[in-house]
């Protein structure tokens, strides 16, 4: 019997968070004839320096925060880390609609994978905002001849070739200072890759993404959502506004320090005070408070809710622009760090009047209990969407990624520049 050679890759995730920096590697197992395998085999998170709501603020200190990361999972994997799938987000990424026509090439109007990518390439041009670059050309559905709404027209005849695309675009500055700050801790970036893109494919299903439902990433300064629908993104939106907010009101409405309004939110904080009794109490002394001070848990809970309704009501409005409020079927998964307060599911079926459940990696193996904790979501989602990528079954496969391409290739060559 011969024995199948296996060739193992690892793909690395890292997700630049305002409050972590957290970092996801998977391990790949290629058989010849047989199913390739797919385990996470390290996950590992720092306080993030450097970064405020998304941005780069100080390029050393990000430097700096990344290297530790990246040194704590060499030790914890035993393998030198050379590359990874970078995830962007902030207020500096942008959407937009675009639309490319081509004609079909073969004289005989069968249509090919090369006519798609004409046809994708071809809804480029479009006017981006000035100092803005296209991270991702995402194709949402193809014409032939007038026919709508086909999913892969691979194979089928006729002339002419549309497609609809949703193009997003992220502020150049944003792009370089990023492409910077992971070259100069001395791995390759495999790509840059809007963070909510590939969460969204992690805790969805196909079905859900088929019959429309939202995702919700609440991080620690912004909070990002994409919306399906027939399997397609229909809208992608930054909110600038995230878990640090509700950690900050309950500073000040507890008087008290950042630290413990952080102990107190993540180990007792719910956003749904309405079953909660005033007499019930607490001690801030038990969560690092200097003197015993005695707060109501319903006081707590109704700060907490204060902001959440708000994060609730700014999704609500993003539904509102596309119409979709109240129509999803499929409803609203919430993922990211601060999806964790308690009864953030319940309010959320009360206010945005939709199903509501807590998204967690899907289909994702793991030794580690990590791997359910909402906070690595957007780590593990980098690695899955750069398995998919490197499978070739990427939403809009590359054609979104030649401009990154092309500004990492500078930066990499003036960083190279600079090496005597």
């Amino acid at each position: 019997m011969i024995k199948r050679k296996a060739h193992v890759e690892l793909i690395t995730g890292l997700d630049l968070g305002s409050t972590s920096v957290r970092l996801a590697v998977a391990k790949q197992v290629f058989v010849p004839g047989e199913k390739t395998s797919f385990q996470i085999v390290g996950l590992i998170e720092v306080p993030s320096e450097g970064i405020h709501k998304g941005v780069i603020t100080s390029i050393e200190e990000t430097v700096s925060a990344v290297s530790h990361s990246l040194e704590k999972m060499e030790q914890l994997i035993g393998v030198p880390i050379e590359h990874a799938w970078v995830g962007i987000s902030g207020l500096q990424i942008i959407s937009q609609n675009s639309k490319g026509v081509v004609a079909v090439a073969k004289a005989d109007g069968e249509i090919t994978a090369e006519d798609l990518e004409r046809a994708i390439e071809a809804s480029r041009a479009v006017a981006t905002p000035l100092n803005y670059e296209i991270l991702h050309v995402i194709p949402r559905a193809f014409v032939v001849d007038g026919q709508t709404g086909i999913k892969d027209p691979v194979g089928m005849t006729g002339v002419r070739l549309e497609v609809d695309t949703q193009i997003i675009e992220g502020q150049t500055s944003h792009i370089k200072n990023i492409t910077k700050a992971v070259y100069r801790t001395g791995i390759d970036i495999d790509d840059l890759v809007f963070s909510v893109l590939s969460v969204g494919d992690l805790v969805t299903t196909p079905r859900q993404r088929d019959l429309g439902a939202i995702v919700v990433n609440i991080g620690g300064a912004t909070t990002s959502l994409i919306v399906y629908e027939e399997g397609d993104i229909i809208h992608t939106a930054v909110l600038p506004i995230g878990g640090e907010h509700v950690t900050n009101d309950l500073a000040i409405g507890l008087r008290t320090s950042i630290e413990v309004a952080e102990r107190v939110k993540i180990e007792c904080g719910e956003c749904y005070p309405g079953h909660l009794n005033k007499k019930e109490m607490i001690d801030l002394k038990m969560f690092g408070a200097e003197l015993n001070e005695e707060v109501s848990r319903k006081y707590i809970a109704e700060i907490i809710n204060a902001r959440m309704e708000e994060i609730l009501e700014k999704i609500e409005t993003e539904l509102n622009k596309i119409g979709r409020s109240s129509l999803l079927p499929a409803g609203v998964v919430f993922t990211g760090g601060g999806a964790k307060i308690f009864g953030l599911v319940d309010l959320a079926k009360d206010k945005l009047r939709l199903p509501a459940t807590l998204g967690y990696p899907l289909d994702i193996l793991s030794a580690s209990e990590k791997i359910n904790d909402l906070s690595f979501t957007t780590a593990i989602g980098l690695v899955r969407w750069g398995a998919s990528m490197q499978a070739g079954m990427g939403r809009g496969g590359n054609a979104g990624l030649k401009s990154v391409e092309k500004v990492s290739a500078q930066v990499k060559g003036w960083f190279k520049s600079l090496i005597p």
